[in-house]
């Protein structure tokens, strides 16, 4: 394959340039912006599903597919805009702008326990973040050049995951130990971190802040219109986009697929005497003007790329959520425990033994047994009995046979109180200490962890290596072997499989992902590079929005209710699979024939 601005140096012939210090105050705030995002989005799974007996908020996974659908959709929607704000007025006025929103909204985002309150706290954290993101891309595009690209986006990549890495280990400690809400404040710690290097150490990369010829507010927002087309065209995209926002909860994907058809068919309709003016020679412009298409490879490129970021984000919505339910993580436990040591393997499957004594207590207290005279009632109980609530205890990290928490609960006496009977509270907790010694289970968070931790350790190595081999080709190989990892875990039931897979995916995601944003970088115009880099965004919003209501439908209908999660992850992983073939056909039907602008 081939691509226009593939470096055809090789390493022997080219002396790659050094990076300037903005560089490494970019990839600094982008670490500690990483900490506050991660340190809550890889728990977000657990957080939104899970008991409110634990402190989580107890919603059902569908509720989960559209907050992680929605909300993140609607934050990479937003850095086109933010992008070209950037550029006009410049990066670090940007920044400070950025870090204000955030610090309050994880604040508050741990503060609301309704799904109206916690989506609105969610959509301020993903203003922030669109705020933040297209500005430390930008600077990153703007200190590099076509000598060290590859080598500067794969350290930027690499920082990306050593936020990344340590955000959701510190959340793992902090929920176990502190609770749900500890998690959030750290995540507004980390970002009120930033203000620091911005104020210090950062230097203005930006010219056209500069200058005395900037733009208006209105040339920026029509450069905005102009890479995809006219205001008309821009019009029918940006409504496709709000109807695959909605769609799914009151308004099926059937009904919201025939209006979203006849959204397109009305503007074409609309246009055919729009033409026939034009060819008539009346000059029209704005609303009364035909649509007309922009840069329609680039816009294709996004599109096609979407697919890749719809399979990428299913480690962070589905798997925390796969794991709890579905995977036996004792195998890990055992090896930490003969490898390292006790402690080691009790922090990194740590049980709350106080709140599941509590809910053993609250089942064995509501279980209905017939009346006694005896101030002490052991109560039998059959696997069927406790089938349910063994489901219930996921969400404290055990996962007990049937037969042997039948056997747990009834050595848990009832004891008569002035209020009725109730769980003899100490042996509760003797249970709740013994069940959680011999079935405790490894945070999700710390598995799916793996992810990130491969990137911080090989992905310098895997840049510098494919740094001088065309993008495009680059990319391919990157999606296929990460759609490897995602369809692996049809089969993989135990955690150290499920790492091997996530491993996988982990190395195609460190080829795939940085060279795609490198293309972009490389083929913007040098003063909207930041508005490019926004653009960018669009086809991770795309990924966002198919990729978190496919994970709340498919896990809904086929891991929760039919009992097969291995045909989801086999969608997921085929959608990568067919993405590979589709950027191929694009490179060698479309960028093969001419160049992308």
């Amino acid at each position: 394959m081939s691509s226009p601005h593939a470096t055809e140096a090789s390493s022997g012939k080219m002396k790659r340039s050094k990076f300037p210090q903005s560089f490494w105050v970019a990839n600094t705030m982008e670490i500690f912006e990483r900490l506050a995002w991660y340190g809550f989005f890889a728990v977000s799974s657990l957080y939104i599903t899970g008991s409110r007996a634990e402190g989580a908020l107890g919603f059902t996974s569908e509720q989960r597919g559209m907050l992680q659908g929605i909300v993140p959709f609607i934050l990479y929607l937003l850095p086109v805009l933010f992008g070209a704000l950037g550029d006009r007025f410049g990066y670090k006025k940007t920044f400070i702008v950025a870090y204000s929103v955030l610090v309050p909204a994880y604040y508050l985002l741990g503060q609301f326990t309704t799904f109206g309150t916690f989506f609105m706290a969610f959509l301020f954290v993903a203003v922030g973040a669109a705020i933040f993101k297209p500005v430390v891309v930008g600077t990153v595009a703007r200190t590099t050049d076509e000598t060290n690209s590859s080598m500067g986006f794969g350290i930027f990549y690499m920082m990306v995951n050593v936020g990344g890495f340590v955000g959701p280990v510190v959340a793992g400690i902090v929920r176990v130990k502190y609770g749900w809400d500890w998690v959030f404040a750290a995540s507004a710690f980390w970002i009120a971190c930033n203000f620091i290097w911005i104020f210090v150490f950062y230097k203005e990369p930006t010219t056209e802040a500069a200058s005395g010829q900037k733009r208006s507010i209105k040339q920026v927002l029509s450069g905005i219109v102009e890479v995809l087309g006219n205001g008309r065209f821009f019009i029918m995209v940006f409504g496709i986009l709000a109807m695959l926002a909605v769609s799914g909860k009151t308004i099926s994907w059937t009904t919201m697929g025939l209006i979203t058809g006849g959204w397109v068919l009305l503007n074409f309709l609309i246009d055919i005497p729009l033409r026939g003016r034009e060819k008539r020679g009346v000059k029209a412009s704005g609303l009364a003007a035909p649509m007309k298409v922009g840069n329609w490879k680039f816009a294709l490129y996004l599109l096609i790329l979407s697919g890749f970021w719809t399979s990428f984000n299913q480690i962070f919505l589905t798997m925390p959520e796969y794991i709890r339910d579905y995977v036996e993580t004792q195998d890990m436990v055992r090896t930490a425990r003969n490898w390292i040591g006790e402690d080691f393997a009790r922090g990194l499957a740590a049980v709350n033994e106080d709140l599941l004594a509590k809910e053993i207590g609250k089942f064995i207290g509501e279980h209905k047994v017939a009346a006694s005279r005896s101030d002490t009632l052991y109560t039998p109980y059959r696997p069927d009995d406790v089938k349910g609530f063994r489901r219930a205890l996921f969400d404290f990290k055990v996962r007990v046979p049937e037969v042997e928490l039948a056997a747990s609960l009834s050595h848990v006496p009832k004891i008569r109180t002035s209020s009725g009977l109730v769980a003899d509270s100490v042996a509760a907790k003797v249970a709740a200490h013994n069940l959680a010694e011999k079935y405790r289970q490894v945070n999700p968070e710390y598995i799916i962890n793996i992810d990130a931790g491969a990137i911080v350790v090989f992905q310098v190595l895997v840049s510098y290596i494919i740094g001088f081999y065309p993008p495009l080709s680059v990319m391919v190989i990157g999606i296929i072997i990460a759609a490897v990892g995602i369809g692996m875990n049809a089969w993989m039931l135990t955690g150290w499989l499920v790492i091997l897979s996530i491993t996988i995916f982990a190395f195609g995601e460190m080829i795939a992902s940085p060279k795609s944003q490198e293309y972009v970088g490389r083929i913007a115009p040098q003063q909207k590079v930041a508005m490019y880099m926004g653009f960018y965004f669009w086809c991770v919003a795309l990924g966002n929005i198919f990729g978190g209501r496919l994970s709340g439908e498919l896990y809904g209908s086929l891991a929760r209710d039919a009992g097969r999660p291995d045909i989801m992850w086999m969608i997921f992983g085929g959608l990568g699979l067919v993405t590979a073939v589709v950027m191929i056909l694009y490179d060698r039907l479309i960028i093969g024939k001419g160049k992308m602008e």
